[in-house]
């Protein structure tokens, strides 16, 4: 669907001294449909859909220490502090009930939805479209109906892998725009992000102990999706541990050798690892170093095999699938499996694992998992998950111009009649 200029088009972008990040989201807020003369965001969250989402996320462990910290300061100046989610969903606003009245005029409630592509320009939008810390001063909002408030956010991690959890926000008047609002913000979000790492620390140190039958108690966490080396952490079972950033041809080995617990012969090995023929010399190379470097505790030979308990960011993703929980594997599912890896092996098990994800999120027919994975790069260009969105959300979403548009672009991209 083209843009329509008339009413789609920002009303002062031509102005100087724009900055191009603002430029940038303002582009991308007209592509995707947003009219700067809508008035407040579209809710995705209603109801009960909004109170089990909430309840469930991670970033409700910290809600009570983000509303003690920042919503008190933002209560005190009138101002409004919002919590989303990684999809630009509200979960919590708070303010005095006076500003909170303002904020609803806009529909920043919670429940809605400020991605650039819904909600134009904004500062939680743009911070997850950059993960970044953003701040967005009156007039630089697309909608004019935002025009008088201005907003300062940052991003939320997950300690464990650094993924987007959601993103903390505080909005008010002018004042926001003063360096020391992006400071507090910036400083609470960093607070939440220790506490849940406290909390991650607690809980490894409670689990239960290790197999010790598994490699004399070593066991292996490997973090392989979305990365182009390995993240490789040992546990000697008695509270010790060390992690190890792989190189890529080494990642690429101990995931093969990970994906046969029976091990691998050098010639088995020496397939799934090279395109093309290589000497026997030049693997025997390669796993003297990755001996050298994780020891023979770890990595035995005749066969190549692993000698740990074993645990893996793909296998979780497999084992959600397993499960029949197809959100879980979504969230797992940081992205593909070494993605700049060429062995045969790999891209084998890449293709096989993102297959399988894709075909689980296609046969859920639910389209917020379809909307999670078109924002992915995976997924930024698959027709059929577009269509099959399209279809799932029907006719009063406010998700549907987005994904015909989205659709529309592909048409004209691939010149489908």
């Amino acid at each position: 669907m083209p843009v329509d200029e008339e009413s789609s088009a920002r009303p002062d972008s031509e102005s100087a001294g724009v900055r191009a990040h603002v430029a940038d989201s303002w582009l991308r807020s007209a592509a995707a449909g947003v009219q700067v003369d809508t008035v407040d965001a579209p809710i995705t969250l209603p109801g009960d859909a909004l109170r089990d989402h909430r309840s469930a996320h991670p970033l409700a462990r910290v809600f009570p220490l983000l509303d003690d910290v920042l919503g008190q300061a933002a209560r005190d100046c009138d101002a409004v502090m919002a919590v989303s989610d990684a999809a630009g969903q509200l979960l919590w606003v708070c303010g005095t009930p006076s500003v909170l009245r303002r904020a609803e005029s806009i529909g920043f409630v919670e429940g809605s939805n400020w991605d650039e592509r819904l909600a134009g320009t904004n500062a939680p939008g743009m911070a997850l479209r950059l993960d970044s810390s953003v701040n967005v001063l009156g007039a630089e909002h697309f909608r004019r109906s935002v025009q008088h408030w201005s907003c300062a956010a940052t991003t939320i991690h997950d300690p464990a892998d650094q993924s987007i959890l959601g993103v903390l926000d505080i909005t008010g008047g002018d004042e926001i725009g003063v360096p020391q609002t992006m400071a507090m913000v910036r400083a609470a979000a960093r607070m939440a992000e220790s506490e849940l790492a406290r909390e991650l620390l607690v809980r490894s140190r409670s689990a239960p102990a290790p197999d010790v039958a598994a490699g004399g108690g070593l066991t292996v966490l490997m973090e392989s999706l979305g990365r182009n080396d390995t993240l490789l952490t040992v546990d000697d079972g008695r509270g010790r541990r060390q992690t190890v950033r792989l190189s890529p041809r080494h990642s690429e080995i101990l995931l093969l050798l990970a994906s046969a617990p029976r091990g691998l012969s050098g010639d088995e090995l020496a397939v799934l690892l090279y395109e093309e023929d290589s000497s026997a010399s030049t693997l025997r190379v390669e796993m003297g170093r990755l001996r050298g470097l994780l020891g023979d505790d770890l990595l035995a030979s005749r066969p190549y095999r692993l000698v740990a308990g074993l645990a893996g960011d793909w296998l979780a993703v497999e084992a959600h699938l397993a499960a029949g929980d197809v959100a879980s594997a979504m969230r797992a599912y940081r992205g593909p499996l070494l993605p700049r890896s060429v062995a045969p092996g790999v891209v084998r098990l890449r293709e096989s694992i993102e297959g399988d994800v894709r075909t689980a999120i296609l046969r859920s027919g639910r389209a917020d998992l379809m909307s999670a994975w078109t924002r992915s790069a995976s997924g930024a260009d698959d027709y059929e998950m577009w269509q099959a969105q399209a279809r799932v959300l029907g006719p009063g979403s406010p998700l549907l111009p987005l994904v015909q548009n989205q659709i529309q672009r592909l048409d004209r991209e691939l010149g489908t009649p």
